[in-house]
């Protein structure tokens, strides 16, 4: 059954910078792999509507099995909502013949201002039941301080 998943971090930086790293493709490729992974994008469209493509491959195939190939994973993301500065909404699907995959996960990714800079939230709703809930938590808080380093904060 599918469930919602959540990660938050304060980071050091003003929401604006935050959201600017949530909606540009080089600052993606940066922080949103979660440790031990690495990304390419087999395209890119950030706007409403538009959508991209982002093949994560394991560094160590011995460390995960991939929803796609033996050491990967594809997503295929349509951008729900883009609101500058506040929000970005995702449709996350995961090619793949395995059922516990199928469906699509919602990600949205806020951003407000907080005492010391941003705080950033993650949601992830209709989480497929083949993702494991310990595995998605790492992942998430993994992509989270991927951010925070990125940014500098």
């Amino acid at each position: 059954m599918p469930r919602t998943d959540r990660a938050a971090l304060l980071v050091h930086v003003p929401a604006a910078v935050v959201y600017a790293a949530l909606v540009d493709e080089a600052a993606l490729l940066e922080w949103l792999p979660p440790t031990g992974m690495v990304g390419r994008f087999e395209r890119f469209d950030a706007r409403p509507g538009g959508s991209y493509r982002l093949v994560l491959t394991y560094l160590d195939a011995s460390t995960g099995a991939g929803k796609a190939t033996a050491d990967s994973d594809v997503v295929d993301v349509r951008f729900v909502e883009l609101v500058e500065g506040e929000r970005v909404v995702q449709a996350v699907d995961f090619p793949s013949d395995d059922p516990a995959f199928a469906g699509t996960m919602t990600m949205t990714f806020s951003v407000s201002p907080a005492v010391g800079g941003s705080l950033v939230e993650i949601v992830a709703a209709d989480v497929p039941d083949g993702i494991s809930a310990v595995d998605h938590a790492e992942g998430l808080t993994s992509s989270l301080v991927n951010l925070a380093r990125h940014l500098g904060g």
